[in-house]
């Protein structure tokens, strides 16, 4: 596929701001992989493309939280090894689906995973508790895995599942578990993008270009306080969204005139 300046000037800003917001609480997908089918790339290389990019800029904001000390070693072990069968898995199974129906997938699963993202207002556990150590593994190793296979096959809002996931059922303190998260998302990402590597559908020129502001975004974002940047997630989201209806509907519209 030929790479033009235009898919350059729509990804890289956008991609930005999804660096900025993953970094905060996730469901930056939900910003980066739009950019990418607006700027014109089939599916399987906006998906794989969006591997690419994320990923530097996850590794960003990962390394950030592990030099804060906001990682449980021994649960995100059990979550990477996971996280890596289940992403490669995932990934695997995206390639087997053509590009036609799975443009339709993401566009039914991008306004659902959007709207709950949205209206998610507070990550953090009502009430402390704390359970076995052993049930934290379980719920760890079950969870991330079938996580790691959505990432894989797909990829927005996985970030925040998990953050949900590690807070609501694994009880653990919202910053460890947004730290746990990354670094479980990292590998994910990382098992996937080989994959994607591998079948040749991923533009490498782009995405590298793109993960420069990745990992602005991603840096920037880590240091931002949750509370502070949830109004601002929440417009960008949802002007994102509009765009990439907004552009489907346009190329629906020009494909039917030169049908006639």
């Amino acid at each position: 596929m030929e790479l033009t300046l235009s898919m350059f000037l729509i990804v890289c800003p956008l991609v930005f701001l999804a660096g900025f917001v993953d970094a905060i609480g996730g469901g930056g997908g939900l910003i980066s992989l739009p950019a990418y089918l607006i700027a014109g790339l089939p599916a399987h290389a906006a998906v794989g493309t969006n591997k690419l990019s994320s990923g530097l800029g996850t590794a960003v904001s990962t390394f950030r939280y592990c030099k804060n000390k906001f990682i449980d070693y021994k649960l995100a072990v059990i979550g990477i090894i996971t996280a890596l069968t289940g992403g490669s898995l995932g990934a695997k199974f995206a390639l087997y689906v053509d590009d036609i129906v799975f443009k339709i997938l993401l566009l039914i699963l991008l306004p659902l995973i959007a709207m709950y993202v949205l209206l998610k207002k507070n990550l953090e556990p009502k009430k402390t508790q704390t359970i076995s150590r052993r049930k934290q593994y379980i719920i760890v190793s079950i969870a991330t895995f079938f996580l790691g296979m959505y990432d894989g096959f797909y990829g927005p809002g996985s970030g925040t599942f998990l953050i949900l996931v590690y807070s609501g059922l694994a009880k653990m303190n919202i910053l460890t578990a947004e730290g746990n998260a990354k670094i479980v998302n990292l590998a994910a990402n990382i098992s996937s993008l080989v994959v994607f590597l591998l079948n040749g559908v991923v533009l490498i020129p782009l995405g590298l270009a793109a993960a420069v502001f990745s990992i602005a975004g991603h840096y920037i974002g880590a240091g931002v306080a949750m509370k502070n940047g949830s109004k601002v997630v929440r417009i960008v989201i949802l002007s994102v969204i509009a765009l990439l209806f907004i552009k489907i509907i346009w190329s629906a519209g020009a494909q039917f005139i030169s049908w006639l």
